[in-house]
């Protein structure tokens, strides 16, 4: 029997959702070889088997037939027997290109991940994280707790807030912009990106202390970099304010105590971005609508429709001027004060 690795509508519902399951397995692949660095040793050309293994210490069969997995969904590609090549989705999980995604695979593909993924038939149960369940304790603790799974983590979500921060330069103006604090804004990707561009605005990176530690390695001197506590107090003098990925990791709840603690903070004439996954109403698919499942097993959060970022805001005293599609499944809310 064949079995596709993407469903096509002219398949069976059967044969789709046998499709649908043995994605997972690409999934758990694309992890792997982005773990051992297979992509980086074929930037230069085609590579056989027998060469990848050797150099990753690696089974050659094994790695073959994951390769050839792999290649029939589009990530890599087999030039001649036994030898890959990439493709432009392998060509993400090479370390140092625009776009890179091993970091972000290396991420998903931890026990941690797959752990909370397990477990969310206790999460249906009972609403809360699936994370907490197996571990004990909270995932935020437990990466405090764990400095190189958090160094994994923080790097990840460099690869994202590099994504998301050119997609959102993308389609918003920041010209006049003159000082921008980006709250939550981990080792200051974004904020890089932000003075690429724009190099005249004064910005700021806040996190946890021991989170902007690493923001001077990518910013270097251009932004300052201010450890603190999000749910207490804010940085404050500045006319723009971001929230990148950070408000889908918390309940209603808390997501408002952020956005109150950056309400106060800003100028009256101030604007506050926020950039997250904006989720379609109905039975229109959104990448968004699969993390949400993530943020409620991992964190405990959600991503929410414009309908719910509009009423969460206005519980800030803050109103959606606009909302930005991107390129990508965040779009940019531009809000302002009520």
């Amino acid at each position: 029997m064949t079995t596709r690795t993407v469903p096509t509508a002219t398949e069976s519902p059967s044969m789709r959702m046998m499709a649908l399951l043995y994605g997972s397995v690409l999934g758990r692949l694309v992890s792997v070889v982005a773990e051992f660095g297979v992509a980086d040793l074929c930037a230069d050309g085609p590579r056989s088997v027998d060469e990848l293994a050797s150099a990753v210490d690696a089974d050659p069969d094994t790695l073959y037939r994951m390769l050839r997995a792999l290649a029939s969904a589009g990530v890599f590609t087999e030039v001649a027997p036994r030898a890959f090549a990439l493709t432009d989705l392998a060509t993400t999980l090479c370390s140092e290109v625009p776009g890179s995604m091993r970091d972000h695979a290396r991420n998903w593909g931890s026990a941690e991940y797959l752990h909370t993924l397990v477990g969310l038939g206790g999460a249906l149960r009972t609403g809360r994280p699936s994370f907490d369940t197996h571990h004990g304790v909270d995932f935020w603790s437990y990466l405090g707790a764990h400095p190189r799974r958090a160094q994994v983590f923080d790097r990840a979500m460099g690869d994202r807030a590099r994504q998301i921060g050119a997609a959102a330069l993308a389609v918003c103006d920041l010209s006049g912009v003159r000082r921008l604090v980006d709250v939550g804004g981990g080792q200051g990707h974004l904020v890089a990106a932000v003075l690429d561009r724009y190099p005249d605005i004064e910005a700021v990176v806040f996190d946890r202390p021991e989170v902007v530690a690493g923001a001077a390695e990518v910013v270097g001197g251009r932004a300052a970099a201010v450890g603190g506590d999000f749910f207490a107090a804010v940085p404050g003098g500045a006319d723009h304010y971001v929230l990148s990925s950070v408000l889908h990791d918390w309940e209603d709840d808390d997501a408002v105590t952020i956005l109150r603690a950056v309400r106060d903070a800003m100028d009256p004439a101030g604007r506050l971005l926020v950039l997250e996954a904006v989720l379609p109403e109905g039975d229109e698919p959104h990448l968004g609508k699969l993390l949400d499942v993530l943020m409620l097993a991992l964190v405990g959060g959600r991503e929410r429709t414009a309908r719910e970022y509009a009423a969460l805001l206005d519980r800030a005293d803050l109103r959606i001027e606009r909302i930005l599609p991107t390129a990508t499944p965040v779009g940019v809310l531009v809000a302002a004060p009520a």
